[in-house]
């Protein structure tokens, strides 16, 4: 991917970003969604809330600098995080943090830990003490880090933001509403593998790391509703596809309920819930880029080659493409 096609500042009003339809490879503003669609669809957002994760504290003892990116909460007051550095840590070592300490439990993997905070309210003492967590990719200036949060953002829990929904704003909901297409919710906590990079040379050898996903009973009701009336699915973002597909009950709805999915989805796999897809340009070696590859099969190539050749920005702050399911 060229350097230059990576967007390094936001556009305002968000919906004012492009969209590519790559049905017919015709560009748009985000505004224009409602325009793509059509009555009786269902919109389906993810609500998570970007936490507060990116913490800079000191080794006890040595005072050493540590950099921790928290992923999320295992259990009680055990929590995974990313460090950096993490050479230099052993489980019984003590981090402290500006209004917290932490002790180092295990070391699953290189730069994966496992922590425990033990305070009485360790969500309130992160989101004091930390940062939102921003790309490494992305060098520019965000002055508001609410830009990194979307509209409909409820309950924090995801180290990153699901992208696809930065687009959207009051108007584009709007929108939505007047042209008779309904909305719903899921919340998948984002975590290490939607923005890890595969390290493997064969897609089918990368482990998924697990993330936490939700359906509402009111979203798996509105998913029987469409599909009653013919209409179709659209999933705002890579999340709100695995988290459907991870739910899915194989005639074409989901099931309610939680649970943990370490769901891949890839050429070859069966997407029975999503019709649509609205997403972001993603990188190349992700799992972003396989499931995109999945979902609507080699026609991503001539998708993002389009993309990059009218200019179009990619990545959490770029624009965005709507996909349709490949029919086999």
């Amino acid at each position: 991917m060229p350097a230059e096609a990576i967007a390094q500042s936001v556009i305002e009003p968000r919906h004012a970003s492009r969209l590519l339809d790559t049905r017919d490879m015709s560009d748009h503003r985000f505004l224009d969604l409602a325009d793509l669609l059509a009555p009786g669809d269902l919109v389906v957002v993810n609500e998570t809330r970007v936490r507060s994760a990116r913490l800079t504290g000191t080794r006890k003892g040595t005072g050493g600098r540590i950099e921790l990116l928290i992923l999320e909460r295992l259990t009680g007051d055990r929590w995974e995080a990313l460090a950096r550095p993490a050479r230099r840590l052993r489980p019984g070592v003590v981090l402290e943090f500006e209004t917290f300490s932490a002790t180092v439990d295990s070391l699953p993997d290189e730069g994966r830990v496992e922590i425990i905070i033990d305070v009485a309210d360790p969500e309130e003492a992160i989101a004091t003490g930390g940062t939102v967590p921003l790309p490494p990719y992305f060098t520019g200036d965000l002055p508001d880090p609410e830009r990194y949060q979307t509209v409909f953002a409820a309950t924090p829990g995801s180290a990153a933001a699901p992208t696809a929904g930065l687009h959207f704003t009051n108007d584009v909901l709007g929108r939505l509403e007047r042209s008779a297409i309904e909305m719903a919710t899921v919340d998948l906590h984002v975590s290490l593998d939607t923005f890890r990079p595969m390290t493997v040379p064969d897609i089918e050898d990368h482990e998924m790391h697990s993330e936490w996903c939700s359906i509402p009973e009111a979203t798996a009701r509105a998913v029987a509703d469409a599909r009653q009336r013919d209409g179709r699915v659209v999933a705002i973002g890579t999340t709100v596809v695995r988290a459907l597909e991870t739910m899915a009950d194989g005639e074409g709805g989901v099931v309610a309920g939680d649970r943990r999915t370490e769901l891949f989805l890839k050429p070859g796999s069966s997407f029975t819930v999503v019709d649509l897809l609205v997403t972001n340009f993603h990188l190349p070696g992700s799992t972003l880029l396989v499931l995109l590859a999945g979902f609507m099969g080699d026609g991503w190539r001539p998708a993002y080659d389009t993309a990059l050749r009218r200019g179009f920005r990619f990545l959490s702050f770029g624009d965005a493409m709507l996909a349709e399911k490949r029919v086999s």
